[in-house]
């Protein structure tokens, strides 16, 4: 049977906070979202909801959809390279369960963890702008809002780093991003830094398997001290 937007908002665990259909806030993404609709008018081609717990103890900050992963299939991480490693690594640590299977009936389900990107519409070449950043910071503070038990942050990326820093009032100054830093932000939330999980990224050696998982490792470690 097939998804509707209405069905993924409903098994969004922020759902109350979730962009509508058709978000006019940054005309640049708008555009290639009505074109894509006409190219494609089977995939998901709409802001991407939110996946996880509602009782996450853990918020794992993305950038943006991939093309042909979340912007196709509806769900973050799903479909692309990236998915691969990140969904593995969380059924490593007992984040996730079930087998990730690249689509949205795979029957994989997050435990005690949350996605949110930065950006919940693809962007050209997959950079969005520091306005479109800013402008669906309304989306990504609004699902903050109604999940009182996240404690820590993992921002996957710079992109992620910088929205998760200045959505919590804080200096981009003050806060450097590296693999595997560790920032107390405004607020009292902790922001642990990973590199992103892109293909780039992996293909290239700038970041391994090894330092993912380390940093899901660590994102366990510091749980305990909660």
């Amino acid at each position: 049977m097939e998804t509707t937007l209405t069905d993924m908002l409903l098994e969004s665990p922020v759902s109350e906070a979730e962009a509508p259909r058709d978000c006019p806030l940054c005309p640049r993404l708008v555009a290639l979202r009505e074109a894509l609709r006409e190219e494609h008018p089977d995939w998901w081609n709409a802001p991407v909801p939110a996946f996880g717990d509602r009782g996450a103890w853990l918020g794992i900050v993305g950038l943006a959809p991939g093309m042909f992963g979340a912007n196709r299939t509806g769900r973050p991480f799903t479909g692309d390279y990236a998915g691969i490693l990140l969904y593995e690594t969380l059924i490593k640590y007992g984040l996730a369960e079930g087998v990730y299977r690249e689509r949205t009936d795979d029957g994989l389900r997050l435990t005690g963890c949350v996605i949110l990107n930065s950006v919940k519409c693809l962007p050209p070449a997959n950079k969005p702008l520091p306005a479109e950043v800013a402008n669906c910071s309304v989306y990504y503070r609004g699902a903050l809002a109604v999940l009182p038990n996240v404690r820590l942050l993992v921002a996957l990326g710079q992109i992620a780093h910088v929205n998760a820093v200045r959505t919590a009032g804080g200096r981009q100054a003050d806060y450097k991003f590296g693999h595997l830093a560790e920032h107390r932000l405004p607020g009292g939330l902790l922001l642990l830094d990973s590199y992103h999980c892109s293909r780039y990224n992996q293909n290239t050696g700038r970041l391994t398997r090894e330092m993912f998982e380390a940093v899901f490792e660590r994102a366990v470690e510091l749980r305990a001290g909660f």
